[in-house]
């Protein structure tokens, strides 16, 4: 008999589809300085502005839309934004929930900005969920990037967020000045023993590229600064995301989305890194589970909805399951096998 097993991503907390999720970007508002890897009117694609237009560019844009969307305040700091300005975007995100047009509310903001008071508060003004940009929890590598805060400070913010009944995510930033794929593999191992309740999510793994504009540009031409090289960042990845899986945290995103005149001088950019990682980690736990295993096989039957992600960007694993002995083909079931 063959021996059955399902992919090891854990699956979304609810199988229904969610709606898409409709980011409003407030580039470096509320930021207490530009962090040395950060180009947010380059990454966002949408250049700083008045908070009042972007207030009133939602309002309308939001008011249009036929079907509900989960609205989501990203870029900038927004648990530090000037007052009221916190308290006018929820305003308008509960006007929205009321009439059907929003269903949730997420920001994104610093570990070192917030409280267990303040959190408590945009909960009771309608949020619900926060993304944490703790980019690591190692001391070493936070300073090297002039965060402003320590580990012990982000891990307590991830528990702050938790214990104000508020969803949490955490972003980080593998790659960063200081920080290399040992400290990558610390970070997972600090989200997975999080206490079940306190678990964010989903995780995303943004792996620091050098953009234009940013001090980091200025360090990497100065020869101070070396990004990941992509086969290295690609098997940090798929270990990371190992450890995220069994610990049943999904990852929402892997690299920066793509947008236009994003300039990235270095750094493991491609197009297909999610795919390419997330396939090593597939092609790593199968080479586990045939090593327990009590006789060989010689056959990975694939389900159809993998079969186009398996052998990783361009057949780059077909080499690697051919030296496990395993040839790779097209199942009929919902699950994989080894037989």
């Amino acid at each position: 008999m063959p021996f059955r097993f399902a992919h090891p991503e854990p699956p979304r907390p609810s199988a229904a589809p969610r709606p898409r999720v409709f980011p409003v970007f407030l580039p470096l508002a509320g930021c207490p300085g530009r962090c040395l890897y950060c180009n947010q009117p380059a990454q966002t694609g949408q250049a700083p502005e008045p908070l009042g237009a972007v207030l009133e560019r939602a309002r309308a844009e939001l008011s249009a839309l036929a079907q509900p969307v989960e609205l989501a305040f990203y870029g900038g700091t927004f648990t530090a934004l000037p007052l009221p300005w916190q308290h006018r975007f929820l305003d308008l995100a509960t006007e929205l929930r009321d009439s059907g047009r929003v269903t949730r509310v997420r920001c994104s903001t610093r570990p070192d900005a917030v409280t267990p008071a303040l959190l408590a508060e945009l909960r009771a003004r309608g949020l619900d969920l926060v993304e944490l940009g703790v980019q690591s929890f190692q001391d070493r590598a936070l300073a090297a990037s002039g965060r402003g805060y320590g580990g012990a400070l982000a891990l307590a913010a991830c528990r702050m967020v938790a214990e104000a009944s508020l969803g949490l995510g955490v972003q980080l930033l593998p790659g960063m000045p200081g920080h290399g794929p040992d400290d990558l593999a610390g970070d997972v191992e600090v989200v997975a023993s999080l206490p079940f309740e306190a678990r964010p999510e989903f995780v995303r793994l943004y792996p620091c590229l050098v953009l234009e504009g940013t001090g980091l540009a200025g360090l990497w031409r100065a020869g101070e600064f070396s990004p990941w090289p992509l086969p290295v960042a690609v098997e940090a990845l798929a270990a990371a995301l190992r450890v995220l899986w069994a610990a049943g945290v999904p990852t929402a995103r892997l690299g920066l989305a793509e947008e236009p005149g994003l300039a990235v001088l270095a750094g493991p950019r491609h197009p297909a890194l999610g795919q390419m990682a997330r396939a090593r980690a597939l092609f790593l736990h199968v080479r586990d589970l045939l090593a327990g295993l009590p006789a060989p096989v010689a056959t990975l039957l694939v389900p159809a909805r993998w079969q186009g992600e398996v052998l990783g960007q361009g057949n780059a694993l077909a080499a690697d399951y051919a030296a496990l002995g395993l040839r790779v083909e097209a199942g009929a079931g919902p699950e994989f096998a080894l037989g």
